[in-house]
C-alpha cells in the first residue's frame, strides 16, 4: 500500500514505560499520524480527535479545486472566483488574511520560487485532481501564464479584505497548509498541557518533547525505494519536511513530471528527486518546514545553497535527478544512514 511510505515516516520502538496513543486519518490528501505519549488513552483520543477536526476544517476551507459539498465551494475557491475580476475586494477571515500575508512574505524570500499564485499552472499540468495521469503539454497556455506572471505580490490585503491586480492569480496553498496545520496542532497540544507528541502530515513532522528517555526518531524516505534512506532524532519543537517527485507525478514518454512547478518556466522541476529540511523551534517551524524545501527543490544545482540561505535553512539534504546526495555540514552531523556505505557530498 503506497501510502505506508511517505517523504518521512515515524519509527517507533515497541516498549514504553508510559502510554503511547497512536491515531491515523486521511486529510490534506495524505496520511496523518498523531502520536501522544504519557497521557491516558481516553484523553489522548479526545486531543487527537480535536486536532483531526481542526485539520479537516482547514482542509475544507483551503481546498483549491474540490468543493466542500455539492454547490458549496471552499473558502479558497470563492476567493479564486472573485480574482477572475481584478481589483474587486472580497472579505476574508482574519486567519486567512494572515496566511496570505505570511505566504507572500515567504514567496518574496524565496525569490518567487515558492509561489502559491500559480494555481492555473498547477491545474494545467493536471495536479489539481485525485489521480495523476499523463497529459499533453499545453505549450500555449503555459506560455501565456508565464507572460502574465501571477505572483503573491499581486495581492492587496487590507482590513481583512483582499483583491488582486492580476486576474491570472489563482491561489493553491498546497505547499503551505500542511505546515500551517502542524503549527496550529502543536500550539493547541501545548496549551492543553501535552508534553510529548509527534504530528506527521504526509511527511511534514513536528515534535513535542520526546518519548520516554529518548528523542522522537523519524526516517527520511528514499525517493526511489519503499524504505528509509536515513533517520534523525527530532528534539522538542523541531520540524522536518520533504519535497519529492515520487508521490504526485505522472510519466509521459519516459519522462517524469512532478507537481513541483518552476514558476520561471511553467514546467515541473527536473533536476531533483527529493529535498529534506530540518527547522529549529519557533512559532513558525511547521510552515517553514513545508515551504522551505520547495525553492531548494526547484532551484538549479549551483544555486541550491543560496536558496536554502534565503529561507534561513542550515540543515538540509538534496538528492538530485542522478540520485547523488548532497548534505549541508550541520545536517550531516544529525543523519543516521540506514546503509553504512552511503556516499554523499557536502555543500
Amino acid at each position: 500500500m503506497r501510502y505506508l511510505f511517505f517523504s518521512l515516516f515515524l519509527l517507533l520502538t515497541s516498549c514504553f514505560k508510559e502510554p503511547l496513543y497512536h491515531s491515523q486519518s486521511y486529510v490534506f490528501g495524505t496520511l496523518v499520524d498523531i502520536s501522544i505519549y504519557g497521557e491516558s488513552d481516553e484523553r489522548a483520543r479526545q486531543l487527537a480527535e480535536h486536532v483531526l477536526q481542526d485539520f479537516q476544517s482547514l482542509h475544507n476551507r483551503l481546498h483549491a479545486w474540490k468543493p466542500i459539498s455539492a454547490g458549496k465551494p471552499s473558502e479558497l475557491q470563492q476567493l479564486n472566483t472573485a480574482f477572475e475580476k481584478a481589483n474587486q475586494p472580497i472579505s476574508i477571515s482574519p486567519d486567512l488574511a494572515a496566511m496570505l500575508i505570511d505566504a507572500t512574505q515567504l514567496s518574496e524570500k524565496s525569490n518567487g520560487l515558492f509561489n502559491p499564485a500559480i494555481g492555473h499552472l498547477i491545474g494545467t499540468w493536471g495536479f489539481q485532481r485525485d489521480e495523476f495521469t499523463p497529459l499533453g503539454v499545453d505549450e500555449v497556455a503555459i506560455k501565456n501564464l508565464i507572460h502574465a506572471q501571477p505572483r503573491m505580490t499581486d495581492l492587496v490585503i487590507k482590513n481583512n479584505t483582499v483583491y488582486t491586480t492580476n486576474p491570472t492569480v489563482k491561489l493553491d496553498l498546497g505547499g503551505y497548509a500542511k505546515g500551517y496545520a502542524l503549527d496550529i496542532a502543536s500550539s493547541y497540544l501545548r496549551q492543553q498541557g501535552v508534553k510529548n507528541a509527534l504530528i506527521n502530515i504526509g511527511g511534514n513532522i513536528i515534535a513535542l518533547g520526546q518519548h520516554g528517555d529518548t528523542p522522537w526518531r523519524v526516517g527520511i524516505q528514499h525517493p526511489r525505494k519503499p524504505s528509509a534512506i536515513a533517520t534523525l532524532d527530532l528534539p522538542d519543537g523541531w520540524a522536518v519536511g520533504t519535497s519529492g517527485d515520487y508521490q504526485r507525478y505522472f510519466m509521459r514518454d519516459g519522462k517524469r513530471y512532478c507537481h513541483l512547478i518552476d514558476p520561471r518556466i511553467g514546467y515541473p522541476a527536473q533536476g531533483t528527486q527529493a529535498v529534506t529540511v530540518l527547522v529549529p523551534p519557533s512559532s513558525h517551524a511547521g510552515v517553514l518546514s513545508d515551504v522551505a524545501s520547495k525553492p531548494i527543490f526547484i532551484e538549479s544545482a549551483e544555486n541550491r545553497n543560496q536558496a536554502a540561505q534565503a529561507m534561513g535553512v542550515t540543515d538540509f539534504m538534496v538528492i538530485d535527478a542522478q540520485s547523488r546526495i548532497f548534505v549541508s555540514n550541520s545536517m550531516a552531523k544529525k543523519l543516521h544512514w540506514i546503509e553504512p556505505d552511503v556516499q554523499f557530498s557536502k555543500f
